[in-house]
């Protein structure tokens, strides 16, 4: 027997569900994409991408073909690069392990690179029809609004409760439409600020409403302060070329290429912290020359402020990577071709649209 909540968000499911490219699809592949991009991000950011994609990775075999480069130069723009790492080598298992297929099972599905309990449950339920609830961002914020929980999200014990109601209230059969409807409710309805209460279907339901809270619902734990950290990148420059240097697979942005440089020291002068990390880097000594930008962006867990400097090297030497790190020497209309960060990305798009960068009164402080 369906609860009157679960019939409630099935009705109010088929007349009101969002229009994205992903549903509708019999693809447990397509599926997968979609559930892999959205963590962490906001649907309108992913749609484009996601289109972009799958035209180029149309199923799971030319994704595991694909080169690692190729795949992160695709998911650029989205960020956090392990999902699209974690995407390709658990395309290439599937082709040793599961004859190129999505398996169905649940434990099968964890078992793959990037998919948590949560990405299993949405897989097996949306894809495979299984009677499996789950919870993300906005499934977690309606149902603390429906029992009024005063835990904070994301913590074992809200997960636990809120997983709990779920699972009571889930239609049998019905289980992908159900967390869809969940997840949509909280996209258009059931907002982090100014929920819209008098459209929803479970208003009647909700106990943060009866109680007129729900604008303090859901708790969630106190944000850290992010470290702020100052960075000098440099933009060398040698016989119409640009140095451009491979991170390292693992970490953060693994694999991506960026224009050497590195974090600054207490008290460090821009310019005297950009001639060590190259040095320690690439074995290399370099003229520090005009400046090149400041760019700023927030990660997960710091913020940076970057400094571009155009650079050259006065006896012509070439890089000897200390730590094996691969480099390139590119043309300006080959940059596009490499998989950057953000920041990264914006120098390199800079660098395209300066015609006389190259002249040697650029490279040279007045």
């Amino acid at each position: 027997m369906i609860s009157p909540i679960g019939t409630k968000l099935l009705t109010w499911y088929a007349q009101n569900a969002r229009s994205l490219p992903w549903r509708g699809r019999s693809s447990p592949y397509a599926i997968w994409v979609s559930e892999i991009m959205l963590q962490q991000t906001r649907v309108e950011t992913v749609i484009p991408y996601y289109l972009r994609w799958m035209e180029r990775f149309p199923d799971i075999d030319r994704l595991a073909n694909a080169s690692e480069e190729e795949v992160l130069r695709y998911w650029e723009g989205l960020g956090y690069y392990a999902r699209a790492r974690n995407l390709w080598r658990a395309a290439q298992r599937l082709q040793t392990h599961f004859e190129g297929q999505l398996p169905q099972e649940f434990s099968a599905l964890r078992s793959l690179p990037g998919i948590g309990n949560y990405t299993a449950a949405a897989i097996a339920s949306i894809a495979f029809g299984q009677d499996r609830a789950t919870l993300d961002g906005n499934i977690r914020r309606v149902l603390a609004r429906l029992v009024a929980s005063r835990i904070p999200l994301r913590t074992p014990q809200s997960d636990r409760e809120l997983l709990l109601f779920a699972k009571t209230h889930l239609p049998p059969g019905k289980a992908g439409e159900y967390n869809q409807a969940l997840m949509d409710l909280g996209a258009m309805i059931c907002t982090p600020r100014q929920p819209q209460c008098d459209l929803c279907p479970l208003l009647a339901d909700c106990r943060a409403a009866q109680l007129g809270i729900q604008s303090e619902i859901p708790l969630t734990k106190p944000k850290k302060l992010l470290p702020q950290y100052v960075v000098t990148a440099a933009v060398i420059i040698q016989k119409g070329k640009f140095l451009i240097t491979q991170r390292p697979r693992h970490g953060l942005l693994g694999g991506m290429w960026e224009f050497p440089g590195g974090k600054c020291q207490d008290q460090e002068s821009l310019e005297s912290c950009l001639k060590r990390e190259i040095l320690e880097e690439l074995n290399l000594h370099i003229d520090v020359g005009e400046p090149f930008g400041t760019y700023r962006h927030a990660y997960t867990h710091y913020r940076v402020t970057l400094h571009a400097f155009l650079c050259s090297i006065p006896n012509g030497d070439q890089p000897f990577p200390t730590e094996g790190q691969a480099f390139q020497w590119v043309e300006r209309n080959q940059l596009s071709h490499f998989p950057m960060g953000k920041i990264d990305r914006q120098i390199a798009d800079r660098i395209q649209t300066l015609e006389t960068l190259c002249s040697s009164s650029m490279l040279t402080k007045t």
